[in-house]
């Protein structure tokens, strides 16, 4: 039994938790609505939208995910959610209120943007006699397209930032400034680097299912 399996409780918990968190962002969604604040509406969602993933893929495509990848994406969706929104009574969200909760939502995040990248290129790489990545690189593959990812993002922030003041909308989308993006930025490689190193173990599955879809199977 590995590590993680004596820490996570059973699949059918995992689901359980999966589904509670995806419930709890629709109440966040109409506390958005209620408050009518845009960023909240956006950004929940927004995550409601992600956590539909794993449900499309499946039941579009035959990608099925394990219920532990599942609980991940979800939890990194929840958590950006919430702290948006804060807890209830409290006037700050958890992002203003919180100095770390910014970093450790982008680690999540920037892991299920690794994860997607090492699932896709390790399938093209299975699937494609034309394309072969030694093992070795694929953790230098992964952390470029996390880095592209990332400054991408933090373009989008800036310029969504730019427009929302420009329409007087806050709350969207907001960049605290260059050491604010540098600390993004490192927090990102983090979660890369534990996409890097766990990525074979959790992703080989659906690595596989992607393969066979490109193959037609």
């Amino acid at each position: 039994m590995s590590i993680t399996s004596r820490l996570l409780p059973n699949e059918r918990r995992q689901r359980q938790l999966s589904r509670g968190m995806e419930l709890l962002l629709v109440g966040l969604l109409f506390i958005g609505i209620d408050r009518g604040s845009t960023g909240i509406i956006v950004n929940t969602t927004a995550s409601l939208v992600v956590v539909q993933l794993p449900a499309i893929l499946e039941r579009n495509y035959d990608v099925t995910m394990d219920p532990q990848l599942v609980l991940w994406i979800t939890a990194a969706a929840f958590l950006h959610g919430i702290g948006i929104v804060g807890i209830p009574g409290v006037s700050r969200s958890l992002y203003t209120s919180l100095w770390w909760w910014d970093h450790l939502t982008h680690s999540l995040s920037a892991s299920v943007v690794a994860a997607a990248g090492y699932a896709t290129v390790r399938a093209v790489d299975l699937h494609s006699e034309e394309v072969s990545i030694p093992g070795r690189y694929m953790g230098v593959v992964l952390l470029i397209f996390v880095l592209a990812f990332g400054v991408l993002w933090e373009l989008l922030e800036f310029a969504i930032g730019v427009t929302a003041d420009l329409l007087e909308t806050r709350g969207i989308l907001t960049q605290y400034g260059i050491e604010d993006t540098l600390k993004d930025l490192t927090f990102n490689s983090i979660g890369g680097v534990i996409v890097a190193i766990w990525g074979g173990v959790y992703l080989s599955d659906v690595s596989t299912a992607i393969s066979e879809r490109l193959g037609g199977n």
